[in-house]
């Protein structure tokens, strides 16, 4: 019976760090400065052993690991003269258009690997959107942290994932446009997780100096097919298709 499965999960050593988990988080909405919160509750984590042993695993990521890469900051205004639709014109566009400030993301100082891999996580997250399709809002944040947590298990990308899964559920809260929250969040990170699963690590590409390249030749070279349609994909975005129509 499925059930003996359950019963297998259900040890008290097993509910205990589930308790220990959720007590992390509780209280915690999921804003932007709150998601640090959560990152940097998980920093010594077993969780976080468990994403630092994949990234070390992989041999590109591994090496800029060990090399601590960090490239320049983003500039929004120097990013915008670069060839359009490139990756940087394109990301300058999308993120102007949103108002978003490129260096949102609480500094991290790089005392360990786990330090290094959350402070490149949180630098390189919007990137992806661009790359992936997902969209910047609530329909597409699942996807787009989906790709990541398929990639390289990075345990807070998870536990908001499915914190936010939850939390849909028992308050029966939905999306504009959305009937049942709780599947349209199963086939989101499905989808992100196949994505995760087709395309080379991303982990180890230095953006910074691959931003003047086409956004469809890297794409191609990364082996990533963008959602460009329905609800999770920022290219059915008004506001968005026309930022990078000129």
């Amino acid at each position: 019976m499925g059930y003996k499965y359950i019963d297998a999960l259900a040890k008290p050593e097993n509910l205990e760090k589930l308790v220990q988990l959720t007590d992390m988080v509780a209280g915690v909405r999921l804003s932007v400065s709150n998601v640090f919160d959560i990152e940097d509750a998980l920093r010594d984590s077993p969780l976080m052993q468990r994403c630092l042993t994949k990234v070390r695993n992989e041999p590109a990521s591994a090496k800029v690991l060990e090399e601590r890469y960090m490239g320049e900051n983003y500039d929004l205004e120097k990013m915008l003269k670069m060839p359009p639709h490139s990756l940087g014109w394109t990301y300058a566009k999308v993120l102007t258009a949103l108002g978003y400030d490129p260096n949102f993301y609480r500094l991290r100082k790089i005392e360990s690997d786990v330090d290094y891999i959350t402070h490149r996580v949180r630098k390189t997250h919007d990137l992806h959107h661009i790359l992936t399709g997902f969209s910047f809002d609530d329909y597409g944040e699942i996807g787009v942290i989906s790709v990541t947590f398929g990639q390289i298990a990075y345990a807070p990308f998870t536990l908001m994932a499915l914190l936010g899964s939850f939390l849909s559920y028992v308050t029966d809260a939905k999306s504009p446009g959305i009937d049942n929250q709780l599947e349209y969040n199963f086939d989101t990170a499905s989808a992100g997780i196949q994505m995760a699963r087709q395309a080379k690590p991303l982990f180890p590409i230095k953006w910074e100096e691959n931003l003047e390249r086409p956004i469809d030749e890297l794409r191609s070279e990364l082996n990533i097919q963008p959602v460009t349609t329905g609800l999770w994909s920022w290219y059915t975005r008004p506001l968005l298709q026309d930022a990078i129509s000129t």
